[in-house]
């Protein structure tokens, strides 16, 4: 490998060291529901989403809840000094993506069978801190 990219694979090595994540796998919930849930926080702000996800009526709300406290706590566990409301954190991305596929039979009429598919999902949020100058 070559010294400038040696140089560039070192500097995105850390620059992703910079960005905090939280995942979420192999949620026994299809897809298509918790993107309703995370469409409801992406770009807002950490207190915001938290109170958006509390009183939501959906299941997925719950989990996605605990998984952006512990995004949070990723934040926190990197910048021990910082305080969470000086920093202005926010949801900067939230990904869902389809997971493992259970595949299950249900017998139809006529002999015929009909294929359950149960999903899953993986869920990925990453927080952005806002430059909040006084």
């Amino acid at each position: 490998m070559g010294v400038r990219k040696k140089e560039a694979a070192l500097a995105r090595k850390e620059a992703n060291k910079a960005i905090i994540s939280a995942k979420l796998r192999n949620l026994p919930t299809s897809p298509r529901k918790m993107r309703l849930v995370a469409d409801l926080v992406r770009g807002v702000d950490v207190d915001k989403a938290l109170n958006i996800l509390k009183f939501s009526t959906k299941e997925a709300s719950i989990n996605l809840e605990k998984l952006l406290l512990s995004a949070i706590a990723n934040w926190q566990a990197v910048n021990k000094d910082s305080n969470i409301e000086d920093a202005g954190l926010y949801v900067s991305k939230v990904f869902v993506d389809g997971g493992s596929m259970l595949k299950r039979i249900s017998p139809a009429p006529q002999g015929r069978a009909h294929r359950i598919r149960k999903r899953s999902n993986h869920v990925t949020v990453i927080l952005g801190t806002k430059n909040v100058s006084k």
